[in-house]
């Protein structure tokens, strides 16, 4: 977004059902002049989002429709089009209406980005088509919603970095994007209602693998973060949060997961959250445990998270470090650490915009059949960003 400074770096450039193996007895039948105008527009990029958000191969699709693989196949590169006979097979294996199916006549589904997640190496490729196309749905179910109500208008610092930028400079970065977003001194009180105030989408649900941690898809109208729905740890996830917003401030799509944009992220999150001058004269130079138990209450994050910045900031030196973090094993800190925090944070942008959306008449029902999308996938969308406790207002 222009209007933001850039100083010293580059300026910026311009819960899911479980994989199907056969077709759903509950799933409504598509009538056929439904599948027969939805075949004549057929998308096959919108066959391949379902197909990857339900986590399905193209041989179980084809299996459960009563198609071949190579049918399938020929229908995601475009070589073919479906009949609408086997247009209704595939909407009722996927459980997606057929008109999902047709060419978009005014909101696109979302741009094809791969997504920033922590570890290329450890995240199985079937696994990252799941979550990302789970976020590039989410993505396309806001902008319908947006035709409804207004939300939050996109403010995101932008700072294109390479790979060899440095922690001073990602620290400064951290600083500006505070100043930016009007983050007063001392610990950030709401990670995921910063990002939600500032126009970035963000979620918890599911992603069905303990491989895919958090992660975040950088659509240009609408960053989305997704927030994993199993993290109970109130400091891991908001560290999380403000790791996946250095990577929206910070990274293109040419380095993805590769070492250094991550330790990049990791200390965007350390300086955001921590930012150096607040923190240091907070920081103990040796494992002070009631000390460190106290600064997590404050700070909003991990003990861990704690040491390691008391370490980079040269509190602590780097044996001490090494010695805490053995003690920190040997107690079996490292899964689970005492001084609880509370639940994590919960997102609460579009669990409020449907709320609005409800007063003028309309339902969630109404929301998905203007998206073309399944009911589930709708209230899966906004029950991962909602939260039944009292909130303040953004």
């Amino acid at each position: 977004m222009s209007g933001f400074p850039v100083a010293r770096v580059k300026k910026p450039q311009a819960g899911r059902p479980e994989p199907m193996t056969s077709i759903p007895s509950d799933r409504p039948r598509v009538e056929p002049d439904d599948a027969a105008i939805s075949t004549s527009r057929f998308d096959r990029r919108r066959l391949r989002l379902a197909r990857e958000s339900r986590g399905v191969t193209q041989r179980d699709l084809a299996t459960s429709a009563g198609l071949t693989a190579a049918a399938v196949s020929q229908f995601e590169k475009g070589v073919a089009k479906p009949s609408p006979a086997s247009l209704d097979g595939l909407a009722r294996t996927l459980g997606f209406p057929s008109s999902f199916f047709s060419m978009p006549s005014g909101t696109s589904v979302g741009e094809d980005l791969d997504g920033y997640f922590r570890s290329l190496r450890s995240t199985s490729a079937s696994d990252r088509r799941r979550a990302r196309a789970r976020a590039q749905l989410l993505c396309y179910f806001v902008r319908i919603l947006e035709r409804r109500v207004n939300l939050p208008k996109l403010q995101l610092p932008r700072f294109e970095l390479d790979s060899a930028v440095g922690s001073q400079e990602v620290e400064t970065i951290a600083e500006e994007t505070r100043a930016a977003w009007g983050v007063a001194d001392g610990p950030v009180d709401n990670v995921v209602r910063s990002l939600e105030r500032h126009g970035i989408i963000a979620a918890r649900f599911p992603v069905e693998s303990e491989r895919v941690d958090a992660f975040s898809v950088p659509f240009p109208d609408r960053p989305v973060v997704v927030l994993g729905s199993d993290k109970s740890d109130r400091g891991r996830s908001r560290f999380d949060a403000a790791h996946e917003l250095g990577h929206l401030v910070m990274h293109g799509q040419s380095e993805l997961g590769t070492k250094a944009i991550e330790n990049q992220a990791h200390w965007f999150a350390a300086a955001f959250l921590m930012p150096a001058y607040d923190i240091r004269s907070d920081l103990p130079s040796t494992p002070d445990w009631d000390r460190f138990l106290g600064l997590k209450q404050k700070w909003g994050t991990s003990i861990a998270a704690l040491l390691r910045r008391a370490q980079t900031l040269g509190v602590m030196n780097d044996s001490t470090y090494v010695q805490a973090m053995k003690t920190m094993s040997a107690r079996g800190w490292r899964r689970s650490e005492p001084g609880y925090l509370g639940p994590p944070e919960a997102p609460v942008l579009l669990g409020k915009a449907m709320q609005l959306v409800e007063e003028t008449g309309l339902s969630l029902s109404d929301i998905a059949a203007d998206a073309d999308l399944p009911l589930d996938e709708a209230m899966a969308f906004v029950g991962a960003a909602s939260d039944d406790r009292p909130s303040v207002e953004l």
